[in-house]
C-alpha cells in the first residue's frame, strides 16, 4: 500500500478505536471525585471492553506515526521530527498506563477482592491525570510539531495546518476544564485520515 493510503486507513482505525475506548472509560468512571468507580455490573463491562480495545488503537497509532513520518521524506526537519516522534510515543505510553491501571482495578474486583474506597479514588484521579492532562498535552505537542512539518514541507494545505494548530491549543489549555475535550484528538485524526485517503484516491485516479 502507498504511504498516504496506509496512513489514512491506520488513522481511521485509530480514531474509531481510541474514541470508543475513551467514551467507555469516561462513562464508567464518575466525574465527581467524591464517588468511587463501580467495578461491577455495566460499568465493569464498559471498562473491560475499553481495556481490550485500547492496545489495538495503540497499534494503529504506531502505524500512523511511522507512515506519516515517511511522507515527509528528505524534507523532514530533524528538530520538529524529534518532537513529533517523542510526543507521539509519550502520548501512547501514558494512554496505555492509564488504561492498564483501570484494567488492574477491574481484575482485582473480578477476583473477589473489591478495591478499598480510598485506593479506588486515588486510582481514579491517577487515571484522569495521566489520560486527560499529561497524555493530551503530549497529543497537543504532537499536533503542533506535525502541523509545523506540514507547513515547512507543503505536504498539506495551509488551512489544514491552521486547524491542527487550533485543535492543539485547545488540548493544551482546555483539557483541565472538561474530560470530554479529549475526543477532539480522535476527531482530528479521523478528519486528517479521511482527507489523506481522498487525496490518495484522487492522485491514483489522475495517474491512472
Amino acid at each position: 500500500m502507498s504511504s498516504p493510503r496506509a496512513a489514512s486507513l491506520a488513522g481511521v482505525l485509530f480514531a474509531l478505536l481510541y474514541a470508543t475506548a475513551l467514551i467507555l472509560l469516561r462513562s464508567a468512571i464518575p466525574e465527581s471525585s467524591e464517588s468511587a468507580p463501580d467495578w461491577s455490573g455495566e460499568a465493569a463491562t464498559r471498562v473491560a471492553v475499553a481495556v481490550w480495545i485500547m492496545p489495538f488503537a495503540g497499534i494503529a497509532f504506531l502505524w500512523l506515526l511511522g507512515v506519516l513520518r515517511d511522507t515527509f521524506g528528505e524534507a523532514e526537519d530533524k528538530l520538529f521530527a524529534s518532537a513529533f516522534l517523542g510526543s507521539g510515543i509519550l502520548f501512547l505510553a501514558m494512554v496505555f498506563v492509564a488504561t492498564a491501571i483501570a484494567g488492574g482495578l477491574l481484575s482485582t474486583a473480578n477476583s473477589g477482592h473489591e478495591p478499598d474506597s480510598s485506593v479506588a479514588l486515588i486510582s481514579r484521579e491517577v487515571i484522569l491525570q495521566i489520560s486527560n492532562v499529561y497524555a493530551l498535552r503530549m497529543a497537543a505537542v504532537f499536533m503542533l510539531s506535525l502541523g509545523t512539518l506540514w507547513l515547512r514541507t507543503g505536504a498539506l494545505p495551509r488551512w489544514v495546518t491552521l486547524i491542527t494548530y487550533a485543535v492543539a491549543l485547545v488540548l493544551l489549555f482546555v483539557t483541565s476544564y472538561s474530560e470530554w475535550v479529549a475526543l477532539l484528538f480522535p476527531a482530528w485524526a479521523l478528519a486528517i485520515s479521511v482527507l489523506l485517503l481522498v487525496r490518495s484516491y484522487r492522485r491514483r485516479k489522475a495517474t491512472g
